[in-house]
């Protein structure tokens, strides 16, 4: 169970063939659990732009564009996912698991004349990913969009209608991300697994989207950030425009200047796997902890995100782990871990 929804934690295949599918073929997710709302009417834009941490205001028609949420104390309510479908339209997709807590923050502070709707139940969103993705899907649809963080809307894929397809994903490898009716969702992933079969595509679960994305260095919410952690401190500060009018959280941001802790990647040089939530020391100090933390796959290699004090762990510093009371070797290493090509 989550959010709300049953979901596959991998298919009978395993998080390794699936992990590897992706980077070497082609994987399909159903991520139909995650959030959709759409800001819609003349002050669309100025509620985003001041709800979101990012800047919308010369964000083209076609473009996707990503953002975080603050609260007032500069802490992450959310990171999200905007679309600009026309200039007083806006889709915007939130984590499933915040989805109840995004819509009822985003209602609190809405002002003017803005239409804000959650169509989160009657949309199914699949994940093509993988290099054979562009392959795949121009068997089932005439166009793709080009560029990296776009989309087209309104496309029939499969004979299903209506689709927006963007050129997004949470795995580090090329893909697409495809939105339909809910009713079409189970056609479309059939169709979608018939097209790729000659491709090596197979469908994927939570444990390789989990392992992807730590593979690909992309933070999590709830693991990489959270209520406690700005983004600054995620190392998510591309998504934060300081320079625009205000937004929620700014002021505290501001007031806090540079952020006194920081997101590294860890490379396991001792034995065993490091994962979230467990205590990294220098000596007898502790300077942070892990926030995610697996097996690479692809990279052969123990890896995780940490969040530690600014500048206490440089770039090949080494430092231990504690894995159940058991001290564990780590190094600092850069991030992304795996970059596509």
């Amino acid at each position: 169970p989550f959010a709300g929804y049953l979901l596959p934690v991998q298919y009978p295949t395993g998080v390794i063939t699936e992990h590897m599918a992706v980077r070497e073929k082609c994987g399909l997710f159903d991520v139909s659990h995650m959030g959709e709302v759409i800001f819609e009417g003349p002050d669309a834009l100025k509620n985003l732009n001041k709800i979101v941490t990012n800047d919308y205001t010369k964000m083209e028609a076609g473009r996707v564009r990503y953002g975080l949420m603050c609260y007032e104390d500069g802490g992450c309510v959310d990171d999200l996912l905007v679309y600009k479908l026309r200039d007083d339209k806006y889709f915007v997709v939130v984590n499933a698991g915040n989805r109840v807590k995004d819509v009822e923050w985003i209602k609190a502070h809405l002002e003017g004349d803005v239409k804000f709707t959650d169509i989160s139940d009657t949309i199914a969103q699949l994940a093509l990913q993988g290099p054979k993705a562009p392959e795949i899907l121009k068997k089932v649809t005439s166009e793709l969009p080009e560029k990296y963080y776009s989309f087209i809307a309104d496309r029939e894929v499969a004979g299903v209608k209506g689709a927006i397809i963007s050129r997004t994903g949470y795995t580090g490898s090329e893909g697409y991300e495809i939105y339909v009716a809910a009713e079409d969702g189970a056609k479309l992933w059939q169709a979608l697994l018939e097209a790729g079969k000659e491709y090596g595509l197979i469908p994927c679960g939570l444990g390789a989207r989990d392992t992807l994305r730590l593979e690909a260095s992309m933070p999590l919410y709830g693991h990489e950030m959270n209520e406690t952690i700005t983004p600054f401190e995620a190392g998510l500060g591309f998504g934060v425009k300081m320079a625009k009018s205000d937004f929620i959280g700014r002021a505290a941001l501001e007031k806090a200047g540079e952020p006194k802790r920081e997101r590294i990647g860890l490379e396991v040089t001792g034995r065993g796997i490091v994962r979230e939530h467990q205590d990294i020391f220098i000596g007898d100090r502790k300077i942070g902890h892990t926030t995610s933390g697996t097996h690479c796959p692809f990279v052969g290699k123990p890896l995780a995100m940490a969040l530690v004090e600014k500048g206490a762990l440089p770039l090949d510093a080494v430092a231990e782990v504690d894995v159940r009371g058991r001290r564990v070797a780590v190094k600092c290493v850069s991030m992304p871990f795996y970059k596509k090509g």
